[in-house]
C-alpha cells in the first residue's frame, strides 16, 4: 500500500512538471534570438487622414540588451515626433497631400539599438489621404441698390478662398432670395426691385445669404452681404481681403494684401486713397493701384529690417479712402515682422566652405601627382644608372725594350727579324650601386607616402563631396566637423622630405568640370 501511494505521488509530480514545461515553452520558443521591431498588428494602423493624429509604439524583441533605445533615421518630416522610447506621433497638414493625387505614401525607416550594440532596421510605409475643406468666404462688400434700375452686384472671387484650390461655384438659397433676385453660379447677383420692395429694403436692410460650393466634393460654407438702399452721398467704405486686423510673418517673405474700395455714388467719387504708416521703413511703392477701386498692398521686407537682437518689430498701418466731399473712412491693421534667418545666403556660406574644401584637396591630390611621376621617373633612372656605370680603364705599361733584332736559324741560309720589349694593361671598374647622392631607398619610400596620401585624399574626398551634395545635409551640425576633419588631412609628415614645392601653382584651374572627374559625385550649384 505505501508503495502504491508513494509511486501514485511520484507520476502526479511528473505530470506537473511537464505541463510546467509546456507553459513555459512556447515563451521562450517565441522570443526570438536576433532583435527585432514590432508594429501594431491592427488592420489599417498605418493609415491617416489630413488633419488627424496617428500614434503608435514601436516595441523591440529578442536580443541578449536589456536597454534598447529608438531612431527614426531616415524619412522623418517637421512635424512628427519620435522618441527614444519607441513613441510616435503625426498629424499631417492639410496641405499633404494633392487634391488630384487623393493619397501619399511616406516611407520612414525605423532603428532599435541595445547596450550590446545590437541594431534592427525596418521600413514602414505610412499612407496619408486627402481631406477636403469647405472653401472660406472673407468679408463682402455691401451691396446699395438703387430704385427702378436693373442692378447688378458681383460677389468678388478675391473673397473666396478654398483652401484644397477646389473650383467653386455659387448656389442660392431659395427662401431668403427677394422676389425677382436670381443668382448665378459665377456669383453674379441681378435684382430690380418694386416700389413696394424698394421702399420695404429703405427701413429694413437685408442680409441675403447664400453657399459657396466646392467640386466635386460638394463641401458648402455660408455666406452673405447686406444690401441697403443708395444714399445721396455716403463715405466709402474698404474692404480688405483676407480680413483680419493682425498680420504675423517672417523677414522676406512678400505680404500680399488686397483692398477693395466701395463707394455709393459710384467710383468716380473716389477722390483720395493711401495709407499712413508707424514706420518709416514702409515703402509708399507698396499700395499699388490695379483700379480706381481695387488696389493691391505689397511688401517684402528684408532680412536687416529686424535689427538684432530684437526678436520682431510691431507697428500699424492706417488705410484711408476719401471722396470728393471730404468723407472718409479708415482701416488700421496691425503688422508683426519676426526675425529670420537668410536662408539663401547661409546655404551660400555652406556651399563655399562644401567647394573650397574639396578645391584644396583637389589642388594637393594634383601636386602629389606631379611630384608622384617625378619619382617615378627618378627611380627608373637609378635602375638604370647602375648598369651603366661600370667603368674601364686601360694604360700601356712603359716599353723597356723596343729594338729590331735579326736571328740567323742553324744550319739554314734563312733570317728572322723580331721585336722586342714590354707592354703592360689594367682594367679598374667602379660598381655604383645607387645613385650618386641619393638612395633608391629614400625614392623608394617617398614614392609610397605619396602614394598612400594620394588615395586616401582622394578617399575622403569622394566620401566628403557624396555625403554633403545636397543643400539640406551641409545644413546638419556634422558637416563642419567633416569639413575640419577633411581640411586636417591637407597637412603633410614630412613636407621637407617629400621636397613639395612650396610655391608650386596648378596649371589647371579649380574649374567644377575638373572638380567632377575627381570627384565623381561632386555636386555644383549654378
Amino acid at each position: 500500500m505505501r508503495k502504491s501511494v508513494l509511486l501514485f505521488i511520484a507520476v502526479f509530480f511528473c505530470l506537473m512538471y511537464a505541463r510546467a514545461q509546456q507553459v513555459t515553452a512556447p515563451a521562450t520558443a517565441n522570443k526570438p534570438d536576433n532583435l527585432q521591431l514590432t508594429f501594431p498588428s491592427q488592420p489599417g494602423w498605418n493609415l491617416v487622414k489630413e488633419g488627424q493624429t496617428l500614434q503608435f509604439d514601436v516595441k523591440a524583441l529578442g536580443g541578449t540588451g536589456t536597454r534598447v533605445v529608438y531612431a527614426l533615421t531616415q524619412g522623418k518630416i517637421e512635424e512628427m515626433s519620435f522618441d527614444t522610447l519607441g513613441h510616435f506621433a503625426w498629424t499631417p497638414s492639410y496641405d499633404f497631400v494633392d487634391r488630384l493625387a487623393k493619397d501619399k505614401t511616406v516611407q520612414l525607416l525605423f532603428e532599435a539599438r541595445n547596450e550590446k550594440e545590437e541594431r534592427v532596421k525596418q521600413v514602414i510605409d505610412l499612407k496619408v489621404e486627402h481631406v477636403n475643406r469647405p472653401p472660406g468666404i472673407g468679408e463682402l462688400k455691401p451691396f446699395y441698390v438703387q430704385y427702378d434700375v436693373n442692378n447688378t452686384y458681383t460677389i468678388e472671387s478675391s473673397a473666396i478662398k478654398d483652401p484644397d484650390n477646389d473650383p467653386v461655384i455659387f448656389v442660392p438659397i431659395s427662401n431668403n432670395m427677394p422676389e425677382g433676385a436670381k443668382l448665378s453660379e459665377q456669383g453674379e447677383f441681378t435684382w430690380k426691385p418694386s416700389n413696394t420692395q424698394f421702399n420695404r429694403l429703405r427701413t429694413n436692410p437685408i442680409t441675403l445669404e447664400f453657399y459657396v460650393e466646392d467640386q466635386p466634393s460638394k463641401a458648402r460654407t455660408k455666406g452673405q452681404f447686406r444690401m441697403e438702399v443708395t444714399q445721396q452721398d455716403l463715405p466709402p467704405s474698404i474692404l480688405v481681403i483676407p480680413s483680419q486686423k493682425r498680420f504675423r510673418f517672417k523677414e522676406d517673405a512678400t505680404l500680399n494684401v488686397k483692398l477693395q474700395l466701395n463707394d455709393p455714388n459710384g467710383e468716380a467719387d473716389i477722390a483720395t486713397f493711401s495709407f499712413r504708416s508707424e514706420s518709416p521703413l514702409v515703402p509708399a511703392s507698396a499700395l499699388v493701384k490695379n483700379s480706381p477701386s481695387q488696389y493691391e498692398f505689397i511688401w517684402r521686407p528684408g532680412y536687416d529690417f529686424v535689427k538684432d537682437p530684437l526678436d520682431s518689430i510691431s507697428f500699424s498701418l492706417t488705410f484711408f479712402a476719401i471722396d470728393k466731399s471730404n468723407k472718409q473712412q479708415e482701416r488700421t491693421i496691425t503688422f508683426s515682422i519676426l526675425n529670420a534667418v537668410n536662408e539663401a545666403e547661409s546655404d551660400m556660406k555652406l556651399y563655399q566652405e562644401y567647394r573650397s574644401s574639396l578645391v584644396r584637396t583637389w589642388d594637393l591630390i594634383e601636386q602629389l601627382k606631379v611630384a608622384e611621376n617625378d619619382l617615378k621617373r627618378k627611380y627608373n633612372k637609378a635602375r638604370k644608372g647602375k648598369k651603366a656605370r661600370s667603368l674601364t680603364s686601360a694604360t700601356l705599361g712603359a716599353g723597356t725594350g723596343i729594338s729590331p733584332l735579326v736571328i740567323e736559324v742553324p744550319n739554314t741560309t734563312e733570317k728572322i727579324t723580331t721585336i722586342g720589349g714590354t707592354l703592360v694593361m689594367t682594367i679598374g671598374t667602379l660598381e655604383a650601386t645607387e645613385v650618386i647622392g641619393r638612395s633608391t631607398k629614400d625614392l623608394v619610400e617617398r614614392l609610397n607616402y605619396i602614394m598612400e596620401k594620394r588615395n586616401e585624399l582622394q578617399t575622403k574626398g569622394d566620401i566628403f563631396a557624396r555625403k554633403y551634395g545636397l543643400r539640406s545635409s551641409r545644413r546638419r551640425p556634422e558637416f563642419i566637423n567633416d569639413r575640419d576633419e577633411l581640411v586636417a588631412l591637407l597637412s603633410l609628415r614630412g613636407l621637407v622630405a617629400l621636397e613639395l614645392d612650396s610655391s608650386w601653382q596648378n596649371k589647371n584651374k579649380p574649374t567644377n568640370d575638373n572638380l567632377a572627374r575627381t570627384f565623381k559625385d561632386f555636386n555644383p550649384e549654378n
